[in-house]
């Protein structure tokens, strides 16, 4: 059994990587809880322990803070953080975390290299067919080059709309994954 000392010691040992003003919040709102408690004749021992681990309190308010820090000041890096640190409130949490993460990333990943192989394919349609009479190899399809230069720059057209969806598409999955971490955190707490 833990005392009112004890707890809130615990409990601040668990939230030293978070700001100190947002520290000191937390560590007076516990020790509200602790005043309120006594004041209905409950001892400290059993404030305590309808209160929860101080370990399990410190990991919501860990994770909250990087989902805070994430949303404030997007990057990858925040957002990593964000996600790692979710998947350590449990190994159920984990596996619903990272499973998603980790398919709608590679997804992203395989629409960058998309378009950016359009790009690259209609670029070198242009200019491999600009260059076909300075070259002494010469493969031809049977295509005139007003065609072949129109489709290169279809293509690379194509690729940097691609390149553009694919921003768009990042910046919804940045917002997303918040939202989800944010809706997750919450089912934990209740």
């Amino acid at each position: 059994m833990m005392t009112k000392g004890e707890y809130i010691q615990s409990l601040r040992t668990y939230l030293k990587r978070l700001p100190p003003e947002e520290l000191e919040d937390i560590i007076y709102d516990y020790e509200e809880h602790f005043q309120i408690g006594l004041s209905k004749g409950k001892t400290e021992e059993e404030i305590a322990r309808e209160l929860g681990d101080p370990r399990n309190i410190a990991k919501m308010y860990n994770v909250s803070s990087k989902i805070d820090e994430a949303e404030q000041n997007p990057s990858t890096k925040n957002i990593l953080k964000a996600v790692f640190s979710a998947m350590a409130l449990g190994i159920f949490n984990f596996i619903i975390v990272l499973g998603p993460f980790v398919a709608i990333i590679g997804l992203l990943i395989g629409l960058y290299g998309l378009s950016i192989g359009f790009i690259a394919g209609g670029i070198s349609a242009i200019f491999g067919t600009m260059f076909v009479p300075f070259s002494s190899y010469q493969v031809t399809f049977g295509v005139n080059s007003i065609t072949s230069i129109s489709f290169g720059i279809g293509l690379t057209a194509l690729g940097v709309l691609f390149f553009i969806a694919c921003i768009y598409f990042t910046k919804l999955l940045y917002k997303g994954t918040i939202s989800y971490l944010k809706w997750n955190v919450d089912i934990i707490k209740k």
